[in-house]
């Protein structure tokens, strides 16, 4: 059996523009932020690779194999352009 955890996400820049949306939550087996990254790239065609991210659980940088637990807050940071 799958557990499914609620995940509140976060977007910004361009996986905003891409999501459609600044924030969801999500119902997901997900167990780390990789796999979350996978299953929302499939879903709203994300274009960055992973490595080109930075990811944020209840407002601190982590790892991205760090295990997600219900309720956690995930943003991932993409590359911020600009001079």
């Amino acid at each position: 059996m799958t557990v499914k955890r609620q995940i509140r996400i976060k977007y910004y820049a361009v996986l905003r523009e891409r999501a459609g949306r600044h924030e969801e939550t999500l119902a997901t087996a997900a167990a780390d932020a990789s796999e979350l990254y996978e299953e929302l790239r499939t879903r709203y065609a994300f274009h960055l690779p992973q490595s080109q991210l930075k990811v944020a659980i209840n407002a601190e940088f982590a790892d991205w194999s760090r295990r997600l637990i219900e309720g956690d807050e995930v943003v991932f940071i993409p590359p911020v352009a600009g001079g």
